[in-house]
């Protein structure tokens, strides 16, 4: 094979592989969401727009779900109100909607503490390694203090949802 054929060819694929933004996800065409509710003791999330329900999920949390977060490592789920305010299409988990944690008073709380508040918690599925995987599967609650929905449902919620959603999580 000739060296600029070789090479033409592997810029070729590069490029394609670069241009790739994530799994290739329908479009939603319904009502837009306008707010996401977590009752974090049912375990429920719900999408709505206005006051009515269009989907409810079964959701994992935290490993320590009761409880507000308040420092980096803790386990829990946070509590309040957020907004959505990035999506990750290559994050460790498949799929991930985050979310606006830590707010002003979750900083101030955790520094009267003398620590950090954490941070980086999403919406997302399943973890994409295969070991973590089996973990995540034999327990109900298995995140840091994410939100965790099935691919098959994070794929939908994705597609519903826009950045800038508001978020409350209730206990």
């Amino acid at each position: 094979m000739h060296r600029r054929t070789f090479g033409a060819g592997i810029l070729a694929t590069l490029g394609a592989a670069g241009c790739s933004s994530g799994p290739n996800i329908r479009r939603y065409n319904g009502p837009p969401v306008t707010s996401i509710v977590i009752n974090k003791g049912s375990r429920r999330m719900y999408l709505l727009n206005e006051t009515k329900v269009l989907k409810e999920y079964e959701v994992g949390l935290g490993f320590a779900p009761v409880g507000h977060k308040q420092i980096e490592g803790d386990g829990r789920t946070p509590e309040g109100t957020y907004r959505i305010d990035r999506r990750n299409p290559r994050s460790q988990f498949y799929l991930s909607l985050g979310i606006s944690y830590p707010n002003a008073a979750d900083r101030a709380y955790a520094r009267s503490l003398g620590a950090s508040p954490g941070g980086d918690i999403f919406i997302h599925g399943e973890p994409n390694d295969r070991a973590d995987r089996r973990r995540a599967a034999r327990t109900q609650d298995w995140t840091a203090g994410c939100i965790a929905v099935s691919n098959e449902e994070i794929e939908e919620i994705w597609s519903m949802v826009n950045d800038g959603t508001t978020i409350t999580l209730r206990p």
